[in-house]
């Protein structure tokens, strides 16, 4: 690994620290990657073009993916479709372990950045690509996290029968980029064997294939169509939203007999638990029909708070249905350090304080944290390149000429 010269005061428990990251992505899938190598203390420098990563200025949906992805990493303007800017990146590369891009497959081969080329000067290079598709028939398919949701049977699992629905998050992207992660990391252990690093590729299709592996798997096993998720035959006849007192809405389940027993004592409801028609689970699968409308004229006279004290107090899995800006006051997140404080860096909010949720495990009992906020376009162009041995001269020569910013 390469240690930076100026690289800042460890953070708590960096496992990749010494790790030096070129970034050259945009919108989701590459960033998502860059983010979690950085999050884990890796030194992660994103190049943009000089006018700045287009997804900087995302509007709607997309306005939170530069502030959760971008977090932890440099930021160095650059003009790649310059001779010299392109001299920068290959330089920056030959002395790289890894680098990360998500561009139309032999994009970046137009620069002098293509794996073959850039191997030539430095063998130990783990090359991370993100593509819609890996190599194949489709593989020149421009691709987006919602067409591989449609084509790829998710959208089909996830709607109502005949109105398929993408999934509430950008699922493929992000965990096309963890699966880059976790590729970099296979292969750091292979280069620490041969010295050697290697191309890894992570692809939105083939992500979202493995997300609907289970109920592939499902039909070869049963032989019969695969129903969405709003219409499958349930394993287990209490896992449902009801809607309660006041129209509220909370999602309660039991899943085995005896939650099935600690459901009806939480409930005060002795004459179901006495029913020997509902005495197992699956006879209360074959009874929904006639169980959950009893269930629902019931249940309506709760409140929310009120079920879920009982589930809590007994013990049974429940979940009231909530919004995302609900997350950001919630107990246990606030309670764990699962939020941590950061500057936004531009946008319509710009230098304002918010709160963004952090890696979803733990290091010794401690999450990675934020040690920087996502960067302004081009804030550390000049600590890189001086980083990378240019004089300030030098870089002042590449700025006049428009080459860096």
């Amino acid at each position: 690994m390469n240690e930076s010269s100026n690289a800042p005061p460890p953070r708590v428990h960096q496992p990749l620290r010494g790790l030096r990251v070129v970034e050259m992505s945009h919108m989701v899938m590459g960033p998502a990657c860059g983010m979690i190598l950085a999050d884990l203390g890796a030194e992660v420098i994103k190049i943009e073009p000089l006018g700045g990563d287009r997804t900087r200025q995302l509007l709607g949906a997309g306005a939170g993916f530069f502030p959760l992805f971008n977090r932890n990493k440099l930021s160095l303007a650059l003009d790649l479709h310059q001779p010299e800017g392109q001299a920068v990146a290959q330089r920056m590369c030959s002395r790289a372990d890894v680098l990360i891009e998500n561009f139309k497959p032999g994009a970046l081969a137009r620069y002098g950045l293509g794996y073959e080329s850039l191997r030539q000067s430095n063998e130990r290079l783990i090359y991370v690509s993100h593509k819609g598709f890996l190599p194949g028939p489709y593989q020149e398919r421009l691709a987006l996290d919602e067409v591989v949701q449609m084509m790829g049977g998710l959208a089909y699992m996830t709607g109502r029968p005949g109105d398929p629905l993408r999934a509430g998050s950008s699922v493929n992207d992000i965990m096309g980029g963890m699966f880059g992660a976790i590729g970099v990391m296979a292969a750091l252990i292979a280069r620490g064997i041969s010295g050697k690093g290697m191309e890894v590729q992570s692809a939105l299709y083939e992500n979202n294939v493995f997300l609907v592996g289970q109920h592939m798997l499902q039909h070869a096993i049963l032989q019969k169509p695969v129903a969405p998720m709003p219409a499958r035959v349930s394993p287990w006849a209490i896992y449902d939203v009801f809607t309660v007192r006041d129209d509220e809405q909370i999602f309660l389940a039991a899943v085995s007999d005896a939650q099935w027993l600690a459901f009806c004592d939480a409930l005060e409801w002795p004459d179901l638990k006495a029913d020997p028609a509902l005495a197992s689970n699956n006879q209360r699968v074959l009874a929904r029909p006639s169980l959950m409308p009893r269930l629902r004229e019931r249940l309506a006279l709760f409140t929310a708070s009120d079920l879920a004290h009982r589930m809590e107090r007994a013990g049974l899995p429940y979940a009231p249905i909530r919004r995302p800006e609900d997350l950001l006051g919630d107990e246990h997140l606030l309670a764990t350090g699962g939020l941590a404080p950061m500057t936004l860096p531009d946008g319509v909010r710009a230098g304002a304080q918010v709160l963004t949720p952090l890696l979803p495990i733990t290091l010794q009992g401690q999450r990675p944290g934020i040690e920087r906020s996502p960067p302004r376009c081009g804030e550390h162009s000049d600590q890189v390149l001086q980083s990378f041995g240019y004089p300030q001269e030098e870089i002042e020569r590449l700025r006049s000429h428009g080459v860096v910013a």
